[in-house]
């Protein structure tokens, strides 16, 4: 179980302490934590993950979960990118308003996010604090071919509900047709594999690792999608197709100035994660872009060094602009790579 510390609120706040093991908390901390979260399955896997954390962590402390339906999960009826100008949000991320609707009005303390999914900008009455250890960043390319993103025919139908991915398309593969795709990933999965709309499909490492659909590591060879044996799944290189901002991450946030939801959240915070994230949102929020921007960028770690690529693209299509930075500070070198697009 590991060795046990004695946590106080401002110890907590600060990160928590060094060797890991359980945390007992002073008498002035809630003990009562409520985790919202969206209902779909990836959502639920992530949830259970952030509890899994705090438990182990807190064991004195009870966990709940409080399920909330989005405007993203309800609108189904529109593509994605034009989910919030149907709903009149423009300006808040469809997979968060209820959410943080929930922080706001104390019915939730921690809500649990796909990072990706997070404006860059939070209004000042909520805060992002903590993420968990990143997922595998690559999007990957499903087919029921067995072929890359090389080997697709002309005019073949990609499927998708990303800008970012749409754009990065129609940069490296004009000649494709591009359709919209909507619908949790086990039901995108289950579109490629038993309907003849789509000839292939992109979606995020994470979500398919997280749900079972493909192993951690790529094995040898060709590979197929768990459960689909006529899905053959192409990993993207991060380095070719970038990923968005926060990618495979997962971002607790909560109500700005909840000492106690801070405390928790930051006990389990992942720091090399946490930089790489604060570095590649940085980037976007210099460009003024929200997670439904035409841009990729990732970003590895080397000892103390960050490195961050970027690729930004217009919105009318064509060439995008690109970028690169190397740097200590996550900040600083998101500023840097800013400044380096050409």
């Amino acid at each position: 179980m590991g060795e046990v510390y004695f946590l106080t609120l401002h110890e907590a706040a600060m990160g928590g302490m060094e060797g890991g093991g359980r945390y007992l908390i002073d008498n002035n901390m809630r003990k009562e934590i409520i985790i919202g979260t969206r209902g779909s399955d990836l959502a639920l896997v992530q949830a259970t993950a952030t509890e899994g954390l705090l438990r182990a962590a807190f064991p004195d402390v009870v966990f709940r979960r409080k399920i909330i339906k989005t405007t993203g999960d309800r609108r189904t009826d529109v593509s994605l990118a034009n989910v919030a100008k149907a709903e009149g949000t423009f300006d808040k991320g469809v997979f968060i308003k209820e959410l943080e609707e929930a922080l706001s009005d104390g019915s939730i303390d921690i809500a649990v996010h796909s990072l990706k999914d997070m404006p860059t900008v939070l209004e000042t009455r909520f805060a992002m604090v903590a993420t968990l250890e990143r997922a595998p960043v690559r999007d990957v390319l499903l087919t029921k071919g067995g072929v890359g993103l090389e080997g697709l025919g002309i005019g073949a139908r990609v499927g998708t509900s990303s800008v970012r991915r749409a754009k990065q398309i129609e940069f490296l593969r004009p000649d494709l047709v591009l359709l919209d795709l909507r619908g949790n990933v086990p039901t995108r999965v289950r579109k490629l594999a038993e309907k003849d709309e789509y000839d292939a499909i992109l979606l995020a490492e994470a979500g398919l690792v997280r749900l079972g659909f493909l192993p951690e590591t790529a094995p040898e060879g060709e590979e197929t999608v768990i459960g689909h044996p006529n899905v053959f799944a192409s990993r993207l290189p991060e380095n070719e197709f970038f990923p968005a901002a926060g990618q495979g991450a997962i971002g607790l946030e909560i109500r700005a100035g909840d000492a106690d939801s801070l405390a928790f959240a930051k006990a389990i915070n992942h720091p090399e994660t946490w930089t790489k994230v604060t570095a590649e949102r940085e980037f976007l929020r210099l460009l003024d872009g929200g997670c439904h921007t035409p841009v990729g960028v990732y970003s590895y770690l080397d000892g103390a060094e960050i490195s961050l690529f970027a690729r930004v693209f217009p919105d009318e299509g064509g060439t995008p602009r690109i970028g690169e930075a190397r740097g200590t500070d996550p900040i600083k070198t998101a500023l840097q790579l800013f400044n380096s697009l050409t």
